[in-house]
């Protein structure tokens, strides 16, 4: 199971780490540390030294009842460090969180080589057509509204079938529109009470039914400190437990704070697998 990155061909047979750069002011765990140049550059080269494939980069908080961030202001957060990252450390696989196509069209042009969309193109009509159009992976997230209210939508017929079958019909307009290398997302947190993330990572392998890689980003959410009565500060631990859980059941890439830890739970689990 491979995905095309700027052709680069990535084998996600053997699991891979996601590495998380939040330019934003307001992301629930590291908000704010990283939109400085500086400590932007010194985040990233930790997360690759530490055995990061990916660093994924966002400038519009997801986090459950975030603000509205105008098209323009993402743009202005994003793209310079978008080239300052591509500028310094020029192999870097760099994947933009954004649901806007004019974003992931502007990143892509600056050396870009992943979509991550929390919408699954729902968001933004023109977003699957900019994807197909630049030839990148997708990774599409299962979510019902968006971040302000989504903890709102909690409501299925049955959860697991009512998101695998969202994932069957996005995928058929994704692939309709030429997208080859899709990568699905669970969207743990998304629309979900606790025991309903809890729930889906504990059926997580049925999501091979998709015939795509898995991506799992769980780390420090709520659903870990809050069932473990702390804070996302104290959330680590319980997140590598859940990287190890999740990898045995088949998840391709984890989408992370801490890649360090991340990866070390990959080589084990590569070690018992073996």
């Amino acid at each position: 199971m491979t995905i095309n990155c700027n052709g680069e061909l990535i084998d996600l047979k053997t699991p891979k780490v996601m590495g998380i750069l939040n330019v934003t002011p307001d992301s629930f765990f590291d908000g704010g540390q990283f939109k400085g140049k500086k400590n932007a550059l010194k985040q990233v080269e930790k997360m690759l030294l530490e055995g990061a494939t990916f660093i994924d980069v966002g400038a519009y908080s997801s986090r459950p009842g975030a603000s509205e961030v105008s098209e323009t202001l993402e743009l202005q957060r994003i793209t310079p460090i978008v080239e300052l990252i591509l500028k310094n450390f020029p192999d870097t696989l760099l994947s933009i969180d954004t649901f806007r196509g004019n974003v992931a069209k502007e990143c892509v042009a600056r050396g870009a080589v992943i979509i991550n969309d929390i919408s699954a193109g729902l968001r933004d009509e023109t977003l699957l057509d900019t994807v197909a159009s630049l030839r990148v992976p997708y990774i599409m997230m299962h979510m019902r509204g968006t971040p302000k209210i989504m903890q709102a939508q909690t409501n299925y017929q049955h959860l697991l079938q009512d998101i695998l079958f969202f994932f069957s019909e996005r995928l058929c307009v994704a692939k309709a529109k030429g997208i080859h290398d899709v990568i699905i997302d669970p969207g743990f947190g998304f629309s979900k009470t606790l025991a309903q993330n809890y729930e889906l990572l504990q059926q997580l392998d049925a999501f091979s039914i998709a015939d795509c890689p898995i991506l799992v980003g769980v780390s420090r959410k709520s659903m870990i400190y809050k069932l473990l009565e702390t804070d996302a500060k104290n959330a680590l631990n319980g997140t590598t437990a859940l990287h190890m859980f999740a990898l045995t059941k088949g998840a391709h890439i984890l989408r992370v704070h801490d890649v360090k830890e991340a990866a070390e739970c990959v080589e084990l689990y590569k070690q018992l697998a073996s």
